[in-house]
């Protein structure tokens, strides 16, 4: 399997769908499915009955996750680059293609 290039915390721009041009921040990766869930973006509905714990029940706004291919790493700039690995002091380290800047975490 390959590295992953988006990783949990990464902030991304959304290429293409409705949220097209939204940035947020990655808060889950799904690798088998090809999925990502970023936080305010592909936001669903979901109605939920009442229970014991909830017994007002109501509608929950949920972030559903939405194909890796769809969004991009945002350069410092908050524009979207790829990515690509290089060798640093032994250490293969993630590097943002645009501008040269290695990706914190």
């Amino acid at each position: 399997m390959a590295a992953a290039k988006i990783k949990k915390g990464d902030s991304v721009v959304v290429l293409s769908g409705k949220d097209k041009g939204r940035t947020g921040t990655v808060l889950q990766v799904l690798p088998k499915d090809g999925k990502i869930v970023v936080e305010g973006v592909n936001v669903a509905t979901k109605h939920r009955k009442p229970t014991q714990q909830n017994p007002q029940g109501g509608i929950d706004r949920v972030a559903a996750p939405m194909a890796i291919s769809k969004v991009a790493v945002a350069d410092k700039d908050g524009k979207p680059t790829r990515v690509r690995f290089e060798t640093k002091d032994g250490k293969k380290v993630r590097v943002a293609v645009k501008s040269g800047e290695t990706i914190d975490g």
